[in-house]
């Protein structure tokens, strides 16, 4: 299930580069940590369509460098765009989202019936 759940990145509509990412599995849940240093916790972007997880986000500076009588201004335009395929063993009114040292951290909750479908049987 989480081979499917997250090799399947859907790509449609990404322009900027990806972040790396490490995915864990839990009894109760699922963790996704982007590395995203640099970024400001509202620079980010994170939404649930059509059981499609996307995590963006975008930063503007504006470096202003003046040289005599010459002024010169650059944009910057810095940013990305991830996208998870979900099915459904994950309650998407519960996951939670945390920025902390450059790392946005998601939590998924996995829905109570899948987490009491699990058990360990006795071999006998």
């Amino acid at each position: 299930m989480v081979n499917r759940f997250f090799d399947e990145d859907t790509l449609a509509g990404s322009v900027f580069g990806f972040p790396p990412v490490n995915i864990f599995d839990s009894k109760d849940n699922y963790s996704v940590e982007l590395s995203a240093p640099g970024y400001e916790k509202n620079d980010f972007k994170v939404q649930i369509e059509k059981n499609v997880l996307t995590v963006s986000a975008e930063k503007k500076e504006n470096v202003e460098n003046t040289d005599g009588r010459q002024v010169r201004k650059e944009f910057s335009l810095r940013g990305f765009k991830r996208s998870f395929n979900l099915d459904e063993k994950i309650d998407v009114n519960n996951i939670v989202a945390k920025y902390d040292n450059g790392v946005l951290k998601l939590t998924l909750p996995k829905k109570e019936e899948v987490k009491e479908a699990s058990k360990d049987i006795t071999v006998l």
